[in-house]
């Protein structure tokens, strides 16, 4: 061991994804992130225009806090897709894909997200918040149904098994989402708490099931949403919703909150984030870029907890560094398995 790796000297990460509010960083967020340490950054389109700028601003991000940090971004495809032609290619959603391809969706889900991985690592991005393992239902709301790789648990989880493994491949961090379900769904949680009325059978056999084969994986992402009858806080926010997570599920990785921004949480950003750390969560996700509330928010969370802190290693410890890859070879693959589809 070195002495940097000491538990008890080692400098923890501080416990939050944050952006960066534009495509190059100012010398205020860079002071602020030197100073908070986050674990991670998070890009959107606001920080994207050329491929020389977002390698520049990766790098600068990485400087700034003096380590290897892990930058995301949601390149699902369809409509949440962050990068667009010319800086990546444009995708259908990935429902639509999964039915394109029929039999042969696993594989070709595979090969699309090591393309796409290809395509985050040549930019200095190597965290993806995908695969979503959210079972798709009649009802479920339109922004998240074509985003499903369908309704049926047991596949969609083979489906995500495939995902994670084509960003793993390309050295990319899959980010499994959103624990512990978010498909019964009917209201876009960016606006609104969904509230979900299902006996808990249900959820077993199809919205929790659908995590459990993919439990081992390095990262998750919470759903804001409230299971009536199980939980009366956004899942987010509660402490029997991470100890399912956890202990029903069996996650075992580093479980970050999806975006503190959203308006399904009540309160101040600060206090969501508060929130969310104590009930169990490793790492805050707060995506805006508003150092106004950046600010106050990682005064009151600070840093990981040495059980979060050592999560977060083993994470980053599943980011490879990935050899030469033949795109067009690949993109010949995938498109040779729609001439399979039987």
């Amino acid at each position: 061991m070195h002495p940097g790796d000491d538990p008890l000297t080692r400098r923890r990460f501080g416990a939050a994804i944050l952006g960066p509010s534009g495509p190059v960083l100012t010398s205020g967020e860079r002071q602020f992130f030197h100073e908070s340490n986050p674990f991670g950054f998070i890009l959107f389109a606001r920080n994207l225009e050329t491929s020389h700028q977002v390698k520049a601003l990766c790098d600068d991000l990485r400087d700034s806090v003096g380590r290897d940090a892990p930058i995301f971004i949601d390149q699902e495809g369809g409509r949440v897709q962050r990068l667009r032609p010319p800086l990546a290619r444009d995708w259908l959603p990935p429902l639509d894909d999964v039915l394109r391809y029929s039999d042969n969706a696993a594989e070709a889900m595979r090969l699309r997200y090591r393309i796409i991985a290809a395509e985050l690592r040549s930019l200095g991005i190597d965290g993806n918040c995908a695969p979503m393992l959210d079972v798709a239902r009649a009802e479920t709301h339109p922004f998240l149904r074509n985003r499903c790789y369908g309704s049926d648990a047991a596949e969609v989880a083979r489906i995500g098994l495939a995902v994670a493994q084509g960003h793993l491949d390309g050295g990319v961090l899959p980010v499994i989402k959103h624990l512990p379900g978010h498909g019964l769904a009917q209201m876009d949680s960016h606006k609104d708490l969904p509230r979900i009325n299902a006996p808990r059978e249900e959820l077993d056999r199809v919205d929790f099931a659908a995590f459990r084969p993919l439990a081992k994986m390095p990262l998750g992402m919470t759903a804001h949403l409230v299971f009536e009858g199980l939980n009366t806080e956004p899942a987010t926010i509660d402490p029997s919703m991470i100890r399912l997570i956890r202990e029903d599920i069996g996650f075992g990785g580093l479980l970050m909150t999806d975006d503190l921004s959203m308006e399904a949480l009540s309160g101040t950003v600060p206090e969501r984030g508060a929130a969310a750390i104590a009930a169990g969560c490793d790492c805050a996700l707060h995506c805006n870029g508003d150092m106004a509330e950046m600010a106050p928010l990682m005064a009151l969370i600070d840093e990981m907890t040495e059980a979060a802190q050592l999560r977060a290693e083993a994470a980053l410890s599943a980011r490879i560094a990935p050899g030469a890859v033949d795109m067009a070879a690949l993109e010949a693959e995938l498109e040779g398995l729609l001439s399979r589809h039987p």
